[in-house]
């Protein structure tokens, strides 16, 4: 998790910006993994991160629509610069013949990571409609975890094979 935010000095629109761009940047890494490794069937690791992105971006619109009728056109003063792999899973993570479930597992770490950057910047945010709003998003990340978790417990056994695995059956 690196920003370059001082949370003492965050306003709630430069927190709904941060927010925001903290979805963008998983939804674009979601997109990039999906795009990367190719969809072979239903189920497959490119589907659950196809799934991922959806629903970064989804919360990512949501953010964008919460800020506009907060604050406006106003210009932002956060950008993509300012962070980088708060919530976005490690670019490193997949490969190409990567098991549905490790795209889960992918998945589950970047929710906790997210909860752990929220978590971690409550204590330096000083105002409370911020530290209101951060408490929100934690509590969302937790959700998406249990989600996750629970996902991953219904896979199929077969969903554990990687590609290379599964071909040789």
């Amino acid at each position: 998790m690196a920003t370059r935010i001082d949370f003492s000095k965050l306003t709630l629109m430069d927190a709904l910006d941060l927010a925001g761009l903290i979805e963008i940047e998983a939804f674009q890494r979601y997109e990039l993994f999906s795009e990367q490794i190719g969809h072979r069937n239903p189920g497959d690791a490119a589907s659950m991160f196809r799934s991922m992105a959806v629903n970064e971006r989804k919360h990512a619109e949501q953010l964008a629509e919460r800020r506009l009728a907060l604050f406006g056109d106003a210009p932002p003063k956060v950008t993509l610069d300012d962070i980088f792999d708060v919530e976005a899973p490690d670019v490193g993570a997949p490969s190409w013949n990567i098991s549905a479930l490790k795209a889960l597992e992918i998945a589950l770490a970047s929710e906790k990571k997210a909860y752990a950057f929220y978590d971690e910047a409550l204590p330096g945010v000083k105002q409370l409609d911020v530290k209101s709003l951060f408490l929100e998003l934690r509590d969302e990340e937790s959700e998406h975890i249990q989600m996750i978790e629970e996902i991953i417990a219904k896979l199929p056994p077969e969903a554990a094979l990687d590609v290379a695995d599964a071909d040789a059956d």
